[in-house]
């Protein structure tokens, strides 16, 4: 399966829980993403809530992004893109892959729930999506993000420079991060 509207929604770890997010999450979505310390990292802000509550009329944009919450509190979200991998086209169809994200509420900061989240959307692909891969990127000064990657187990494959132009710092370096759905199985069995 590579779709998400198969999943058996909400998707739920001992602390938290996560969704496909509807049009009544934008004023949530936008409380915490227009944070500086939020949204200095994001690819794409919004001025205000009417901006945000447009991109939440999009079903592309809501097909992509699941709501994280805490005791019925939206407290940050996760991003899904899958998309086909890269093949020769004499190969035939290529296995799917995912791009993921996040960002959570810096009131929920510090507690591990971002390293619980993603943990739980990386089980997800690899699991009931069947997925062969997930990759990340960031801006190589978000030391947060590319921590979590690697706490997830994520290895660096990419290291670009001046390749990400950031709205304030001008061109930056990025970080590119993967997982593969056999080296996730390697590390869940050797916990166990």
């Amino acid at each position: 399966m590579t779709s998400t509207e198969d999943v058996s929604w909400p998707v739920t770890t001992d602390r938290l829980s996560f969704r496909p997010s509807t049009a009544a999450d934008a004023a949530a979505f936008f409380a915490y993403r227009r944070l500086p310390e939020v949204s200095e990292w994001l690819p794409r802000t919004s001025p205000d809530g009417a901006g945000v509550a447009a991109r939440f009329e999009d079903e592309e944009f809501r097909r992509r992004t699941f709501v994280i919450e805490v005791d019925g509190r939206v407290v940050g979200d996760l991003y899904l893109h899958v998309s086909d991998s890269w093949s020769q086209a004499e190969a035939g169809d290529a296995p799917q892959q995912a791009e993921i994200g996040w960002a959570l509420d810096p009131a929920y900061q510090g507690r591990g729930l971002a390293l619980e989240a993603v943990r739980a959307l990386i089980g997800l692909c690899f699991g009931e999506l069947g997925l062969r891969r997930v990759f990340a990127t960031t801006f190589a000064d978000n030391t947060g993000s590319w921590r979590l990657m690697e706490r997830v187990g994520m290895r660096r494959e990419a290291h670009t420079v001046r390749d990400a132009l950031h709205r304030e710092r001008g061109w930056l370096d990025g970080y590119t991060y993967a997982l593969l759905a056999d080296e996730w199985a390697d590390e869940w069995a050797a916990r166990e």
